[in-house]
């Protein structure tokens, strides 16, 4: 008869088609339903972690919902980071953990329910007669709230025969949200008159945006009015026309272009929170500007923010389309007046630092031209985020992640690559990661190698330090030892698990991504690009930081 382990497994199934694990005591049972009874492709990591990074990746990439899976105790508490991580972006998963027996905690048992609350993640524990059903409650709050979601099976009913799997019922999940509140219908209207009569009108989208699948009718309303547009870091791409596009706001952004978006007189924001690095801490806007924000959160998440609708972003770009179309006025003319191509231009960079070092700039430059087009990019954090946010254009959003960011965590990188390779099959997946990040994930370089394959690259900007601190306490005169690395030869690193290992030291190093380009996918190997950088260039977002802080 099916264990209760198997009535988890064969629910799930009917909603993931990927899992990613490591097997453990707490856990066995469950992977065991999973490879002989379903056909959801289980990918084995190296480390707990990187299950739920890997889980997460595959769903921003994909939009699919993933389950990652632990045993108990050490296993589970593992992973805490990576569910802290999904938590702060808002990433739907299922965790699937054995956990301590019913009858009691064993002595290296943990409360992880409590543990997993502090990082904001609910858990729902099955039961012999009932797990069917809270496997299906588990998968209906990951989706509906958009969070990870822990699911345990206690020990000591992991293995108990539970009869037949029953016909559980289909998560669900609430209708999109519409315009809602007391003043909702005129707050829209009051959206719509001050875009319809701009002079200079502004478009922002965020990750919001796309998820809710408003990119069309975002670029049918910047038509409308002649709206320039731009997007937040999670949310590039969105607009469907790039010659009126500035790119990314905030530290990311080109300074030129974001000097034109102060001269904005109405802004739209549309499912982005306006982070304080969306807004560069404030200066983003011109005081003059009338800020509009449209998002599901209960009310304005900005202070300059002078309108809110609360609303999900593709119901309510729908409406002002419509709205826009029904006024039938001429768009303001303003965009086409714009170099916006010349605005969106970073600074090239020298090809060697005054230390002797490569300039990163140049070197992500010189990346940039040789990646295939066809690519999805995933991101460690650490100081060098800025350089494939600047250089590395990607198609739309879910070609872009920065998993650890929300968090504010590093070495979480190695383990994306199997997510966001597993969800986009036929992209190029490209790894930008730090030293210091690249060595806290290193048990999962061997993971991104064995999936990826010859589809995956990693760029390791190497600076032999914790470049972030560096440049926020080194530079106030805080001891520099504990930030800094001695130099790790990860080309070689990258050779003890089957990849090839480049040490880049020059631009002209880089020839060989330019080959490696050349090659069929299936002959060329996993390529790890070593760039010996230099720690005095700081990024421009790194700088607004500085500038804050000091």
């Amino acid at each position: 008869m099916p264990t209760v382990s198997a009535h988890v497994a064969l629910t799930l199934a009917r909603h993931i088609d990927h899992v990613f694990g490591v097997m453990g005591n707490g856990n066995a049972y469950f992977l065991d339903a999973l490879e002989r009874s379903t056909d959801v492709h289980f990918t084995a990591v190296r480390h707990e972690a990187g299950g739920v990074v890997a889980a997460d990746a595959f769903f921003r990439a994909s939009g699919r919902l993933a389950a990652a899976t632990a045993t108990y105790g050490a296993g589970f508490t593992n992973t805490l980071t990576a569910l802290a991580e999904a938590v702060q972006a808002h990433v739907p998963l299922v965790l699937v953990v054995g956990d301590e027996p019913t009858s009691g905690p064993r002595p290296w048992d943990v409360d992880q329910i409590a543990l997993a609350s502090a990082v904001g993640a609910r858990t729902y524990t099955v039961g012999r007669a009932d797990a069917a059903a809270t496997t299906v409650i588990a998968i209906e709050h990951a989706l509906t709230y958009r969070v990870p979601t822990v699911l345990a099976i206690p020990y000591d009913v992991a293995a108990r025969d539970a009869g037949p799997v029953p016909e559980a019922p289909e998560p669900r999940l609430p209708e999109p949200l519409s315009p809602v509140g007391p003043f909702a219908a005129g707050a829209l209207d009051s959206l719509v008159d001050a875009l319809a009569n701009a002079e200079r009108p502004f478009l922002l989208a965020g990750r919001g945006a796309w998820i809710s699948g408003a990119a069309d009718a975002l670029g049918e309303v910047a038509d409308l009015v002649g709206a320039v547009t731009a997007s937040t870091a999670l949310g590039r791409g969105v607009f469907p026309r790039t010659e009126y596009d500035l790119g990314v706001t905030g530290g990311f952004g080109a300074e030129a272009a974001m000097e034109l978006v102060r001269e904005v007189d109405v802004a739209v924001v549309f499912g982005a929170s306006l982070n304080q690095f969306t807004m560069r801490f404030g200066d983003l806007f011109a005081p003059g500007t009338r800020v509009f924000q449209i998002d599901v959160a209960p009310a304005a998440t900005h202070p300059h923010v002078g309108g809110f609708v609360r609303a999900d972003a593709g119901v309510a770009a729908r409406l002002v389309a419509t709205a826009l179309r029904d006024r039938g006025r001429a768009p303001s003319g303003w965009r086409e007046s714009v170099d916006i191509a010349a605005l969106r231009a970073y600074e090239p960079g020298e090809a060697v630092a005054a230390d002797g070092r490569l300039d990163p700039r140049a070197v992500a430059r010189r990346i940039g031209e040789l990646l295939p087009q066809d690519r999805v990019v995933v991101s460690d954090g650490g100081h060098f985020i800025g350089w494939a946010n600047m250089y590395w254009p990607v198609a739309s959003p879910d070609r872009m992640m920065m998993v650890g960011t929300a968090f504010q965590s590093i070495g979480l990188g190695w383990p994306s690559v199997p997510g966001a390779a597993l969800a986009k099959p036929n992209a190029t997946v490209v790894l930008t990661t730090g030293d210091g990040g690249g060595l806290m994930a290193l048990a999962d370089l061997e993971t991104a190698v064995r999936v990826a394959g010859g589809r995956g690259v990693a760029v390791v900007w190497n600076d032999a330090a914790y470049g972030a601190e560096v440049n926020l306490y080194g530079l106030k005169g805080l001891a520099k030892e504990p930030m800094l690395i001695p130099e790790v030869d990860f080309a070689a690193l990258a050779a003890g698990v089957g990849a090839e290992g480049v040490v880049v030291r020059t631009l002209d190093d880089l020839e060989r991504l330019a080959s490696w380009r050349a090659q069929p996918p299936a002959s060329r190997p996993f390529l790890v690009l070593d760039c010996r950088i230099s720690g005095e260039i700081v990024a421009p977002y790194q700088r607004e930081i500085i500038r804050v802080n000091s």
